[in-house]
């Protein structure tokens, strides 16, 4: 997935063009493994929102990339060029992941790729994305969907989430965590998360998740309850629940699960520990419960993540 191109036109949002060219442009510093080759690519010069940008490619580029990029639609109620409907199509046609940020699914959706398939786009806009492609399983109540070659996601910050996920499949954990460190932000939220939350992210230092957060995160190898949660946050159980789902959109357990599973991919990645070893490093216990989990996380058991990975990340020979 070495090539990124990244579809412009007139009309496109550019905080969800620039978050693109943020995480598949320059690596990060601390990155080692070989980078995205990023080529923006459009028909001429393009007016984005009040920025002119100039196009590296024309978007007949889009059919030899490994993956395209559609950013944001800015108008959904006029239909996306044809030229980029018809050269996204293709670039699928010819074996591109294309993913879309935002009311970028307008575009998948005018070339088909999306029928037939579950997809999300900026809650403002399901409706009229379910109305005007009735053979698309919109779900409004998520940040991304990934469905192999095809990827779509909510708007603004869910574009960025959808981006490190992309990192994270190519690259692993450790790298996709690098990218986000850069950015300053938490390469935490799954898919599955709600899109809308009262409060994000916990940003006032006194408020209950601030410091219970990187707590947790220093004892995953550790039987933690709700209960143990509610403890360290000196609240209920009730109260907690309250402001996990208003901070992160899901539940204290679920929460814990997906960062007990995120750990496992690193150490499954970065190290050789058995898998007896890895659920006992991530709290899971046992091997039979890390499978199990893993596997409905995931979608592979953890030695198959393993070795797919490896051989993933592993150089091809050399010309």
């Amino acid at each position: 997935m070495g090539t990124v191109a990244l579809a412009v036109t007139d009309g496109m949002l550019h905080f969800e063009l620039a978050v693109a060219y943020e995480v598949f442009g320059p690596a990060p510093a601390a990155v080692t493994v070989p980078w995205y080759d990023l080529a923006v690519c459009g028909p001429d010069a393009v007016r984005v929102g009040r920025f002119r940008l100039e196009p590296d490619a024309g978007l007949d580029r889009l059919r030899h990339a490994d993956t395209v990029i559609v950013p944001g639609w800015a108008d959904v109620d006029v239909p996306p060029p044809a030229d980029l409907v018809d050269a996204v199509r293709a670039a699928h046609a010819a074996g591109a992941r294309v993913a879309s940020l935002c009311t970028g699914a307008f575009v998948l959706a005018a070339a088909g790729l999306l029928d037939g398939r579950r997809a999300t786009t900026h809650w403002a806009h399901t409706a009229e994305l379910a109305d005007r492609h009735p053979r698309v399983e919109v779900d409004p109540d998520v940040l991304y969907v990934d469905n192999g070659t095809v990827l779509t996601s909510a708007g603004k910050a869910a574009a960025l989430d959808l981006c490190l996920h992309l990192v994270r499949l190519d690259h692993g954990s450790s790298v996709a965590n690098a990218v986000a460190r850069r950015l300053v932000v938490p390469p935490l939220r799954a898919g599955g998360q709600a899109q809308f939350v009262t409060t994000p992210v916990p940003a006032q230092d006194d408020h209950p998740l601030a410091a219970l957060l990187p707590w947790v995160l220093e004892r995953l190898d550790r039987p933690l309850t709700v209960d143990d949660l509610a403890r360290r946050a000196r609240t209920s159980s009730r109260t907690l629940g309250r402001h996990f789902r208003a901070a992160t959109g899901t539940t204290p357990l679920q929460w814990l699960l997906t960062q007990r599973i995120r750990r496992a991919q690193e150490l499954l990645e970065n190290t050789d520990d058995s898998v007896d070893a890895v659920a006992a490093a991530t709290g899971m216990g046992t091997a039979t419960t890390l499978r199990r989990h893993f596997n409905r996380t995931v979608g592979v058991p953890p030695d198959t993540y393993r070795r797919t990975f490896r051989a993933r990340s592993r150089p091809g020979p050399t010309a």
